[in-house]
């Protein structure tokens, strides 16, 4: 429930920040605007913003995809706490997500990021904690992936493509909120961490 909340808000703040610039860019995320001019609203509003319609449509599909799974499992976990927790999940990892762009372009003006990159990648970690041997499909590629293979080829392409900072994508963020949506309910349980591992062990017994 809370998740197709989610989608439904994030769809219609992107509609309106498409069709508007004024409003795309009063809501963007901007380190020089937060650093030096306090609108720190922006650490959260850029991650209900997308550049296009192709954007917004890729990730409310992860979103779609592996949200409500996160959510129902974290309802089966801690009861109706865990709808309470997703959502907490997912705002804290846009905010989590570019504290390092935060610190990296506090100086450049012209930098500005939009998306919720960084929180769905944060929701596609803590599906891969909970669910490490769970196939994910990449690129319409008729073989799936182990979750966990998945989330290790991940995290090496985000940090390369980040290093060598040739294109328009937050790889850092979609990094860092990867990591964090990774940890996140190992702060409420951390014996979720064995059971991660014990699934991966039995996979090669």
């Amino acid at each position: 429930m809370v998740n197709l909340i989610i989608i439904v808000v994030s769809v219609l703040i992107s509609v309106i920040a498409i069709m508007r610039k004024d409003v795309f860019y009063r809501l963007s995320f901007n380190a020089y605007a937060i650093a030096h001019q306090n609108q720190w609203y922006r650490l959260l509003t850029y991650g209900f913003i997308h550049a296009n319609w192709m954007h917004l449509l890729i990730n409310m599909f992860v979103l779609w995809m592996f949200g409500e799974i996160v959510e129902d499992a974290y309802v089966f976990l801690f009861d109706n706490k865990g709808h309470v927790m997703y959502l907490l999940l997912y705002i804290t990892s846009i905010l989590f997500s570019t504290m390092y762009d935060l610190r990296i372009y506090k100086e450049d003006y012209n930098y500005h990021a939009v998306g919720a990159s960084g929180a769905t990648s944060a929701v596609i970690f803590a599906s891969i904690l909970l669910y490490p041997l769970q196939k994910i499909y990449i690129f319409f590629i008729p073989i799936g992936i182990p979750a966990f293979i998945f989330g290790i080829l991940f995290l090496l392409y985000s940090m390369y493509m980040a290093r060598k900072n040739i294109d328009n994508i937050g790889h850092t963020a979609h990094f860092f909120g990867a990591v964090y949506g990774f940890l996140f309910v190992l702060m409420f349980d951390y014996k979720l961490i064995i059971a991660f591992f014990i699934q991966i062990v039995q996979m090669f017994s």
